[in-house]
């Protein structure tokens, strides 16, 4: 596989022509933090002074306001809305006081709020973004809205009394029906008219570090009703606020923003956008367009990608992929296209791909092979597997590559798919070059030196190899990657290898400018 010319350009047009970007100019996972000795300095003096005092107040709020959200929960129906009587309001009032006043001890002194938040009769659902940490929490305060999250949470002591005051929607993760009934209460609550209270949802899915709008999710948009976007900002000069999964962990975020004189926070209310007819019947097209003014709004591109490219990059299988790898561009493409990741179709892509026999395929027969329509997104698709612009590719090395983003972590399994395809009933086993292909394929490589790899498991000299020699060639040494494959290729292996994992993160830095630095 290898990453064509017309992706490497820094943007393109999308279908609905926005301008996304192929691969971001900064890897949305990652945020490096990084201190002059005098920033050092005044860390030091405010960690011994003023952190633990901002610690103790924001904590104590937080207690201060346990009894207050005990009370109004108390006998609460959970599938209707009581009425909100003199009481109760008050009790809103009290809280969202007490929030605020733990915001500003946390160092959000100020906060400023443009445009006008919408009625929840006008705009039922208020989707923000970008999500890049848990200060994300603050407009939740601010509103009272209702959130998405984990079942999990309202059994926290203390915490869990805070969150059921907001009436979330509540996901269950021991539940494999969760998801759709998640769907169902959000379009319950969001076609009530106003009854319920606004749902605020962060469409993203998980945190980045702002600098571009990842794929939005469709659940915000499924419900087909107007939604309200909003955007947030942390114009600080150190941004100590970004919460990624590569990068400094919560409780370091926490100490670090607490130690700052002043946190500046903006959130802007965007006008409400109402879904045309083609919207409501396609949720994915709602979110594009959605994300697509929030974009302009932040002044920021938007990417195809999203956390499970991130997922991807550091799966824990025998087999892990480079920074440069071009199966992350392979894995956008199969979401454009809308091909299933079910193994159903891996199965019968594999069946059909053998029956080709390596007969190579052009891009007609390519697009006929996924029954999709000659598009530019099927030519993209295409591009990564016609290495040597000669206009015809090995449909096994598609199928190789959609088996690995389908389940990246199951190597074997894509590995024993791809000899099935190679191999013959006749002679059985693969050769040399053979499994130089099934390898960089699932690599996501140009190319890949596998000699000595493939000298270590024929230790017969029989010139080819089955699976069954492999899988046990792989259980006698289970680092077998290591040695036979990253230090033969250190030029495609080299910054994955001293990029390393860090603390709460599993995703390398993918970015094209810190790959080049690396390098260099």
């Amino acid at each position: 596989m290898r990453l064509p010319d017309c992706r490497k350009r820094c943007g393109m047009d999308g279908e609905d022509g926005e301008k996304e970007l192929a691969l971001p100019f900064k890897n949305p996972f990652v945020h490096e933090l990084r201190f002059t000795p005098l920033q050092k300095l005044k860390l030091g003096v405010m960690t011994l002074t003023l952190f633990p005092v901002r610690l103790f107040f924001a904590a104590f709020m937080m207690l201060l306001a346990w009894p207050f959200a005990f009370i109004a929960t108390v006998g609460r129906n959970e599938t209707s809305v009581e009425h909100q009587c003199f009481w109760r309001r008050l009790v809103d009032v009290v809280l969202r006081l007490i929030m605020r006043a733990m915001w500003f001890a946390g160092g959000f002194h100020w906060i400023r709020v443009k445009g006008r938040r919408a009625l929840p009769a006008q705009a039922p659902i208020l989707t923000l973004a970008p999500h890049s940490s848990y200060f994300d929490a603050m407009p939740v305060t601010m509103t009272m809205a209702s959130i998405v999250m984990k079942a999990e949470s309202k059994d926290i002591p203390l915490w869990g009394t805070l969150i059921k005051y907001i009436r979330p929607v509540f996901v269950s993760r021991s539940d494999q029906d969760s998801r759709r009934k998640t769907v169902e209460e959000i379009k319950r609550r969001a076609q009530s008219g106003g009854v319920w209270p606004q749902i605020m949802i962060f469409p993203e899915g998980t945190c980045t570090n702002r600098s571009c709008l990842i794929t939005f999710k469709p659940g915000a948009f499924i419900p087909a009703v107007p939604v309200q976007p909003v955007v947030i900002r942390y114009p600080n000069p150190l941004d100590t606020i970004t919460w990624t999964w590569q990068g400094p962990g919560a409780f370091t975020i926490l100490w670090l923003t607490l130690c700052q004189l002043h946190n500046d926070f903006e959130i802007e209310f965007l006008p409400i956008y109402t879904p045309s007819e083609e919207e409501t019947r396609n949720p994915q097209l709602f979110a594009q367009n959605v994300r697509r003014i929030m974009a302009k709004a932040l002044q920021v591109p938007v990417t195809d990608y999203s956390f499970e490219d991130c997922q991807l990059a550091m799966a824990e299988g025998q087999l892990r992929l480079p920074v440069d790898t071009s199966l992350l561009e392979f894995a956008r493409l199969v979401r454009r296209l809308g091909l299933k990741r079910e193994n159903g179709e891996i199965e019968d892509y594999s069946r059909r791909a053998r029956e080709l026999q390596g007969i190579k395929q052009n891009a007609e027969q390519f697009a006929h092979f996924l029954a999709q329509p000659l598009s530019d997104v099927l030519q993209d698709m295409f591009a990564l597997f016609d290495e040597h612009d000669e206009g015809l590719m090995d449909v096994r090395e598609f199928v190789i590559a959609f088996s690995v983003v389908c389940r990246p972590a199951k190597t074997l399994e894509t590995i024993k798919l791809a000899f099935t395809m190679f191999q013959t009933e006749q002679e059985g086993g693969v050769t040399e070059e053979e499994l130089e292909c099934i390898l960089h394929t699932a690599l996501g490589v140009t190319e890949l030196r596998v000699s000595r790899l493939f000298r270590a498991i024929d230790v017969a000299n029989r010139g080819k190899v089955t699976f069954e020699m492999f899988r046990s060639f792989a259980e006698q040494q289970p680092d077998f990657a290591e040695e036979f494959l990253y230090a033969e290729n250190t030029g495609f292996f080299s910054n994955f290898l001293s990029s390393g994992v860090v603390s709460n993160g599993f995703c390398p830095d993918f970015s094209p400018s810190e790959r080049q630095k690396k390098v260099n």
